[in-house]
């Protein structure tokens, strides 16, 4: 009696373990698990051979650009290169390989559709003037930058020449001694001068000379009167002493 027991305690023992064997084991995909799975691995070839296309193309564009650099390197007769308009990819990989070629690389354009590249030799390197034609689009001119610049400089000088004849106009350094001698003598010259010399403190004209309303003319006879009085008092002065 007692084996029997222990006979069904045994195979119940084995069916909950043969039971929980077989829970933990996937079940058989159905069919639509399948087609899900299919797809996922076709999706994922897909994408990797994608990707690999995408490399050798890339490869393939680098050693293109790379026989370019070369052959633009070797031509003396060449100082810059422009290429078209590429994509973002295509100017990096140019410009690396300018890079590794130890040549200067630049990008132009407003929107990514036009952005194109142009490589410089290093001995031909771009001035800023150059640059700034570019990034506006325009084609550079030599010829037209120079005379550009030589009318930028005669501009300058001609300001300068400007400036520096207003601020003589402003406080004249001509000797008005000699400038009236011979119309008034040289004593009466020299006192003209005295009259207008500079006051430090309000300008080139004597301060006396801002109120005194008279004319050049009518300054001048009276330094004459002025003159003549003098000396005809010398000569009675003479006079009187013999």
């Amino acid at each position: 009696m007692r084996s029997r027991c222990r006979c069904s305690c045994y195979q119940v023992k084995m069916a909950d373990l043969l039971g929980s064997i077989l829970n933990s084991m996937e079940k058989p995909p159905t069919v639509g698990d399948q087609e899900s799975r299919r797809k996922a691995r076709e999706q994922a070839a897909r994408l990797k051979k994608m990707e690999e296309e995408e490399k050798r193309k890339k490869a393939a564009f680098r050693k293109k650009m790379e026989k370019e650099v070369s052959e633009f390197i070797q031509d003396s007769t060449q100082q810059k290169q422009k290429y078209n308009p590429m994509g973002k990819i295509e100017r990096s990989i140019l410009h690396d390989v300018a890079e590794v070629a130890g040549l200067t690389s630049f990008s132009f354009g407003e929107d990514e559709e036009s952005r194109y590249v142009m490589l410089f030799k290093k001995e031909f390197a771009p001035s800023d003037e150059e640059l700034e034609a570019y990034r506006k689009g325009e084609e550079w001119d030599p010829q037209l930058a120079e005379q550009r610049r030589r009318l930028k400089e005669q501009a300058a000088l001609e300001e300068e020449a400007s400036r520096q004849s207003n601020k003589s106009e402003a406080c004249p350094n001509s000797n008005y001694r000699d400038k009236y001698s011979h119309l008034i003598g040289t004593s009466a010259a020299k006192d003209a001068a005295r009259t207008l010399e500079a006051n430090q403190a309000y300008g080139c004209v004597p301060v006396a000379n801002k109120r005194d309303t008279r004319s050049i003319e009518e300054a001048m006879n009276a330094i004459r009167a002025k003159k003549r009085q003098k000396l005809e008092d010398d000569t009675g002065a003479h006079s009187s002493t013999f």
